[in-house]
């Protein structure tokens, strides 16, 4: 006799015999020390070995910086492991406001709130802060957070429209201008207009042009929503993200200053990658919208708090950035360099100011099977494929870090030409 789960139990062996006869089966590496640029990994044999890491969102180095790990303990220390609540009952402790205030600050924005996860952050925001005949316009690349974040809203929330733009094309066929001359046109959108994009694309390594998006939203009274995940402690002179490289951002702490380019509306970001690593998102924007999001945001109401021990880490790390933007200028010193050696190995690596190196090999199976040669070779890089990037595109894609030395970025590009 069948058990009640027999058949999921055929559909799901089925998916993952035929994933790893396609040598798309993904395999999880073990990591038995701190996140930096050097980890030791737990080989096939169950012992540990040390490889070089070019895969991480650890852009600064900050993961295991002396200082975001002691304030993390202290955290720790101080006021336990968790909140055991959600913020509104009894979970907000003090921490909470300090890491919401330096969010603003970094971000140049009124206010911010954390959250557990920059996906949660995102699933926050739409469905809070749409209503019935209002539309979300989307470019095609952005983050799954962003995607599912806009289909949760369109579920829950009947009559918000939605529309999506080839990537990065501001004018002409398939056009976010298109998009917003459709929704003018459309008399069933009666309410907002909402414009969000990716900062840094994760997977091409591009930006977004937030200051003819600025333009555009401007002449079509839209709000300009950036998740600048990829973006944080790696673009713009001091590391503040893509809209400090636009000319977007005002500075720390002159607020009469109106930025050259206009400014985002509204960021969505983590606390996961340069900031310290550990975990968290936040929503970043005006004093009314922060409020509205404690007022109503299902994520605010019904999810525990950031633990602590996260909000003190991610802190410190911002102290960090803000008080040492010579890791910001090594970091896009090691990014030149690395781009230069790996054309010269005869790769095709994508262009981009940011951290992100795409080399493109098109078959996922191929990406797949390199990444697990370098691997061998003491170079940790991941291959991506479908259905993380469309078929055809397959790539490796290596993340620089400041805490890279030349001799690293050396090693991983000998391994390359060896492949």
């Amino acid at each position: 006799m069948q058990t009640a789960s027999a058949l999921f139990d055929q559909r799901t062996d089925a998916l993952l015999a035929k994933l790893r006869a396609e040598g798309l089966y993904k395999h999880l590496q073990m990591i038995e020390s701190p996140m930096d640029a050097a980890i030791r990994i737990r080989g096939e044999d169950g012992k540990p070995r040390e490889v070089l890491c070019f895969c991480s969102n650890n852009y600064l180095g900050l993961a295991n910086h002396p200082e975001v790990v002691e304030a993390g303990i202290q955290g720790l220390k101080d006021f336990g492991a968790g909140t055991a609540s959600v913020r509104f009952i009894c979970g907000t402790f003090s921490p909470h406001e300090t890491i919401e205030k330096s969010i603003a600050r970094l971000m140049g924005t009124e206010a911010a709130y954390t959250f557990v996860s920059a996906w949660t952050a995102a699933e926050a925001l739409f469905p809070t802060a749409c209503e019935p005949g209002d539309i979300i316009i989307s470019d095609e690349l952005n983050h799954a957070c962003i995607i599912d974040a806009i289909r949760l809203t369109t579920v829950i929330k009947k009559g918000v429209f939605k529309d999506v733009y080839k990537n990065n094309r501001l004018d002409g066929e398939g056009s976010l201008r298109a998009a917003l001359e459709r929704a003018r046109a459309n008399k069933d959108i009666t309410g907002q207009v909402w414009v969000v994009t990716d900062g840094v694309f994760s997977m091409e390594g591009s930006i977004a042009d937030l200051a003819k998006m600025r333009r555009l939203c401007d002449e079509f009274n839209a709000i300009l929503v950036v998740d600048d995940s990829h973006g944080h402690g790696v673009m713009g002179k001091l590391g503040r993200g893509t809209h400090e490289y636009c000319n977007m951002v005002r500075p720390l702490d002159g607020w009469d200053q109106k930025p050259v380019n206009g400014e985002v509306d509204v960021f969505t970001g983590t606390l996961g990658k340069a900031l310290g690593g550990g975990a968290g998102g936040f929503v970043a924007g005006s004093r009314r919208l922060i409020e509205l999001l404690i007022q109503r945001g299902r994520p605010t109401l019904f999810s525990n708090a950031l633990p602590v021990t996260v909000a003190c880490s991610a802190n410190k790390a911002i102290e960090v950035l803000l008080r040492e933007p010579q890791r910001v200028a090594r970091l896009r010193d090691n990014v030149a360099y690395a781009r230069k050696k790996i054309k010269e190995a005869g790769f095709d690596v994508l262009e981009s100011p940011t951290a992100i190196c795409p080399i493109i090999v098109h078959d996922t199976a191929k990406a797949i099977a390199m990444s697990k040669r370098l691997l061998e070779l003491g170079v940790f890089v991941i291959g991506f494929g479908y259905p993380v990037v469309p078929e055809g595109h397959a790539r490796l894609r290596c993340q620089i870090s400041a805490a890279h030395t030349k001799a690293h970025i050396d090693q991983l590009v000998a391994s390359l030409r060896k492949l």
